[in-house]
């Protein structure tokens, strides 16, 4: 039988695209594991969770087991709310949705916002996962490159008055990670901020923000999109995961609440009552400015060693971004195409993601690699490093392609 005929076009459309998760390098166990976006597991609140969890059973029996959830979960959306406040962003004009990760927001407003004739636009490179997502719903994604101060709002502009001009279909979303970029480390100007809510409003579309790595600032919090949005065309994306850790699935979405209410009415998880009581008695019982402070100091150092690896050991024409937050920085390696080169470098003990997996066109991102600094020690990220600038030279020496000067 052909299975395949049971598919949707949409759906069959969709598997011309790589896999979910195709990025993901096959790392051998003893790794230094540079691709892993993860937090540092000696950043991960376990003790204290499991203490919360225990306390929230002994208080509440069964009711966080069951499919309603208790008291302890139902407060999870004002504590989320609260944080926002902190960030700077009135809710009172919103509603808030609690997702199972910014992934599942992701999708719901795909699911709900898009068809096939739908047109996204994000940057170029962007979020792998979120490329996967849209893909699933329309094949017209397209990209505007970004530059050391973010998106390339002028020249999204030129785009928009072409569409416009030649009748065209404009974008329904613009998806953006302003702050601290992944897959690059970069973030947005606030004068491109202003720039881009401005496009916002004369063009009519919506702006996702995605705020995944926001609170993790080094120097100075960056004004989020949604905290100057006034007219309702942000929906802003928070995530615990690089906070707290990935495996709770908590997730938000905060928006004008006709599309919030139409988002839960297609969200056919009832959610995750036991990890969300847990996450609400952990943020109400916890220092969450302590904790914040601790983590921020952490990665700025992880960040700082990476940074003094890459100066000393890494080919005098490769250059990089040395992020103002988050857990990624963005290698440029002329003359190298790093997907190929990743075997090599997997071999040799050091993994990273190639660039190509970031883009909507693969080539756009050849010469390219994303590095996380949050994951490994500070002592295997200079060997993580080290390993890798012999890879590329021995890499350049075997394809004859060996480059000269900085760039």
């Amino acid at each position: 039988m052909q299975y395949r005929q049971f598919l949707t076009d949409a759906v069959r459309a969709s598997l011309q695209y790589e896999a979910p998760g195709g990025w993901i390098p096959a790392a051998p166990p003893a790794c230094i594991r540079l691709h892993s976006g993860y937090p540092a597991p000696a950043l991960v609140p376990v003790d204290h969770l499991a203490r919360t969890m225990a306390d929230v059973l002994e208080r509440e029996r069964d009711l966080p087991l069951q499919y309603l959830g208790s008291p302890s979960a139902a407060r999870l959306r004002g504590c989320i709310e609260h944080l926002m406040s902190g960030r700077g962003i009135d809710v009172s004009h919103d509603a808030t949705l609690v997702t199972s990760g910014s992934a599942e927001a992701i999708d719901l407003i795909s699911r709900t916002c898009l068809d096939s004739a739908s047109v996204v636009v994000v940057e170029s490179p962007t979020y792998m996962e979120a490329l996967e997502t849209f893909h699933n719903y329309t094949d017209q994604v397209l990209c505007i490159p970004v530059d050391g101060q973010g998106l390339r709002t002028d020249l999204f502009e030129h785009l928009l008055v072409h569409r416009q001009s030649r009748q065209l279909p404009l974008p329904k979303l613009l998806y953006t990670i302003p702050s601290f970029h992944n897959p690059t480390g970069i973030t947005l100007s606030l004068e491109r901020r202003n720039h881009l809510l401005q496009l916002a409003r004369r063009f009519r579309f919506l702006i996702v923000e995605d705020d995944a790595y926001g609170e993790l600032y080094f120097e100075k919090r960056p004004t989020t999109l949604k905290e100057l949005d006034l007219e309702g065309n942000v929906l802003y994306l928070g995530s615990l995961s690089k906070v707290i850790a990935p495996g709770l699935r908590i997730g938000w979405v905060t928006g004008p609440s006709t599309l919030i209410s139409t988002f839960d009415r297609f969200k056919k998880d009832l959610g995750h009552p036991l990890v969300e009581a847990v996450v609400a008695r952990y943020l109400a019982l916890g220092d969450w400015n302590q904790r914040m402070t601790h983590l921020r100091g952490a990665y700025r150092r992880r960040r700082d060693v990476l940074q003094g690896a890459l100066a000393q050991y890494m080919p005098g024409d490769v250059t990089w971004v040395n992020p103002e937050g988050g857990y990624f920085t963005w290698l440029h390696v002329p003359g190298v195409n790093t997907l190929s080169m990743l075997p090599r470098a997997l071999a040799a003990g050091v993994s990273y993601v190639a660039g190509e997996h970031f883009c909507v066109n693969p080539k756009d991102g050849a010469q390219n690699l994303r590095l996380s600094f949050s994951y490994v020690d500070e002592e295997d990220l200079v060997r993580g490093v080290q390993l890798l600038s012999d890879v590329i030279r021995a890499t350049r020496s075997a394809d004859g392609s060996a480059a000269s000067g900085r760039l």
